[in-house]
């Protein structure tokens, strides 16, 4: 008897119970929030000496917020698999456990009577609220606690908890405000570092949760220290608790934010914004601290309280309108102080962003030169560009037409290295700029890269205006450094597309020269099947049946019997023969017997021409080689005998500066090689010699004669 397990079933009916389970998680967090609801109604209507305290007000409204909170973010998180269970509805339970603590507080001291139970219940709870919200940080923002370290902290931290309000209650001591506000800084601190590690290791909407969490902390933080500095000066507000407290409901409304799909992806930019708001608060709240309380002393009337409130409010309100108006004022300041949108060192910072090939180097050049004439106050600005002893104007502010200087000898390399130079050292070594510009300061900054010079930089103006600064040959040395690097670059990309066109090139007569030897070894293949089916296979046929009928005959008539088989002998001879000349076509089995000279001289002798051979030197190579230039020069005889049938032909074959050279040269009519298309011949040629690294080309004038040269690297 065997039992036979059906454990895809189970696996079938574990998930199911699994997604039963995270389908009814929202409804545990409205639940949750339910009986927030109820504990707070409970708390509000405990009677209390002096009524509802306006703190308490507050933290029953914000435990209402974070429960309100743990809903939405079920609701819109609980289907995600990256999310736990238990993470998902800590929200809701550290807001219930903080609404029991705050009602039971209050029942403690209520009218009726001295509750013992609530104020155990109050002591206990208190310190398990920031244990959970260590938990519930350290989870943040999937719900899962990840790493052993973190849940060593979450069970010391619960522990401790439990032990502080044990130890509290037992000494009947009721755990106060200020003690909460102290223990949840405590967990909040305790959990930043692994917060900053989940952090760097986030990406996508995990990070944007997190940094929403973080726009909401750093601005309840910012609340807290603008309120504080406020009572310390001006003894305004009078409750610090309830206004620390409301402004802590900036952290799950940051949560809430995290969690929107409209407002998650907007994070990143709003988290800058805050983390330099709160910034330039901390560093006006340190002024106003130091200045009023460490070198005088707090107001103490009214009036003065009410101006130093003004003061400070008006510096808030200075400092965040600034910024938007900064650079409209910077603008408007450039504008008049230099007659255009940009200073001259601007020019030199936003030249290089500009260097794409979307924009032309003659049209950057161009809009260089008017942004030096408007920028520097120039009556003339020019750049002169050039590769070699010769350099052009290549644009001028205004239009001062075409212009070339020779930069050579001696001279070019002291231009080469020189800095910013005026009037004088031009007058020395660029005389030419100098002509008809006596009464103009000028200053030249040769362009370089490398220690090649790529061009000059000319600026003039008027004797009458400012004369150049320090500043102004800095800024014109650092713009000259710039555009020899732009030029640079320039010249390597047009470089570089002269390759890519020329690799193209290549590869397009590569993928041409393979179709054509693909075409040539069909056509050649047809040839030979062509002349075996016409030629031999029908001497072939023709001798069977010839035999046949000797073998008849020979029984009747020996004498007949034997002229005949002597004429078959020589119709086999003869079938011997075209076969070999065929054999001779596909590949001559004398080139591998006995080399390039001797299958020549065999092709020479086959040749209706008259064929001189000459050799100096040449042995063996390689098959290729060897291939290469007989199928070649076979190729340049055939053509010779077709279009030139009285002439005489030469074969030259030598060996010269590491390659193989043949030329095939015959005295017939010749033609015109501009005029003349490369044929069929010529184009096998060019794919052999090429396949190989060789190249062909072919030479001939009308009466002249043709000749064709071709050669082989053998290295």
């Amino acid at each position: 008897m065997s039992i036979v397990v059906d454990q895809s079933a189970e696996r079938v009916d574990a998930g199911a119970t699994y997604s039963d389970v995270r389908s009814a998680v929202p409804l545990i967090a409205v639940g949750l929030f339910v009986l927030t609801a109820v504990v707070v109604i409970l708390g509000f209507d405990v009677k209390t000496p002096g009524g509802l305290a306006a703190v308490d007000g507050v933290a029953f409204g914000l435990a209402l917020v974070w429960s309100f909170t743990g809903v939405d973010v079920t609701r819109r998180q609980h289907r995600a698999p990256e999310w736990s269970l238990p993470g998902q509805l800590l929200v809701g339970i550290d807001a219930l456990v903080a609404a029991t603590a705050l009602s039971a507080s209050r029942l403690a001291v209520s009218l009726d009577h001295n509750h013992q139970t609530g104020r155990t219940v109050a002591t206990i709870a208190g310190p398990l609220v920031a244990a959970i919200s260590l938990h519930l940080l350290l989870t943040f923002p999937d719900g899962r606690l990840g790493k052993r370290g973190r849940q060593i902290v979450v069970v010391v931290a619960y522990v401790a908890a439990l032990a502080v309000g044990v130890i509290f209650a037992v000494d009947h001591r009721a755990f106060s405000l200020g003690d909460a506000a102290l223990s949840w800084s405590v967990a909040a601190l305790l959990s930043l570092p692994g917060l900053q590690s989940r952090y760097v290791a986030s990406a996508g909407r995990s990070r944007d949760r997190l940094q929403w969490l973080g726009i909401g902390s750093v601005l309840a933080g910012d609340l807290a220290l603008i309120v504080a500095v406020l009572h310390a000066l001006v003894g305004w507000p009078s409750s610090l608790g309830a206004v620390g407290a409301g402004g802590a409901v900036l952290i799950p409304l940051g949560i809430l934010a995290g969690v929107n799909p409209r407002l998650g992806p907007l994070s990143g930019r709003a988290f800058v914004h805050v983390l330099s708001i709160v910034g330039f608060t901390v560093v006006v709240s340190a002024i106003y601290l130091i200045i009023v309380l460490g070198l005088g002393h707090a107001p103490t009337h009214s009036a003065d309280r009410g101006v130093l409130g003004l003061s400070m409010l008006a510096a808030g309100i200075a400092a965040v309108g600034y910024v938007p108006a900064r650079e409209r004022l910077i603008g408007s300041a450039t504008r008049f102080v230099y007659g255009a949108r940009e200073a001259p060192d601007e020019v030199l910072r936003t030249f290089g962003t500009r260097l794409t090939r979307a924009i032309p180097m003659e049209e950057l050049l161009l809009q260089l030169a008017e942004s030096l004439r408007k920028t520097m106050s120039l009556s003339s600005a020019e750049i002169y560009t050039g590769v070699g002893d010769v350099i052009e104007r290549q644009v001028s502010v205004p239009d001062l037409g075409e212009q070339s200087l020779v930069v050579a000898g001696t001279a070019r390399p002291v231009i080469t290295r020189a800095g910013v130079s005026g009037n004088a050292w031009a007058a020395v070594w660029l005389p030419a700029l100098v002509d008809n510009r006596e009464h103009a300061q000028m200053r030249i900054a040769p362009i370089s890269h490398g220690g090649d010079l790529l061009g000059l930089i000319v600026v003039k103006r008027p004797t009458t205006g400012d004369t150049f600064s320090e500043d102004d040959d800095r800024v014109l040395a650092d713009l000259a450094r710039q555009v020899g690097l732009g030029l640079h670059n320039s010249q390597l990309d047009a470089a570089l597309q002269t390759t890519l066109d020329e690799v193209r090139k290549q590869a397009n007569e590569l993928r041409e020269s393979r179709a054509r030897i693909v075409a040539s070894g069909d056509a050649e293949r047809r040839r030979v099947e062509r002349n075996l089916h016409d030629g031999a296979q029908q001497h072939l046929v023709a001798l069977a049946v010839n035999l046949r009928l000797t073998r008849d005959i020979i029984l009747d008539d020996p004498a007949t019997g034997v002229e005949m088989l002597d004429q078959l002998a020589e119709e086999v001879k003869e079938t011997i023969q075209e076969l070999r000349e065929l054999a001779h076509g596909i590949y001559p089995p004398l080139l591998v017997d006995s080399g390039l000279v001797e299958a020549l001289k065999a092709a020479a002798n086959r040749s209706p021409l008259d064929v001189r051979l000459v050799a100096d030197g040449i042995g063996r190579y390689s098959t290729e080689v060897e291939a290469a230039i007989y199928f070649c020069c076979l190729e340049a005889l055939q053509n010779a005998a077709k279009h030139a049938p009285d002439a005489s032909v030469e074969v030259h074959l030598s060996e010269q500066s590491g390659g193989l050279i043949f030329s095939v040269a015959d005295n017939g009519p010749g033609f015109d090689v501009a005029r003349s298309t490369h044929g069929h011949g010529f184009t096998n040629m060019a794919d052999r010699l090429g396949a190989i690294g060789g190249a062909v080309q072919w030479e001939s004038e009308p009466g002249r004669g043709s000749t064709i040269r071709g050669s082989v690297p053998l290295v």
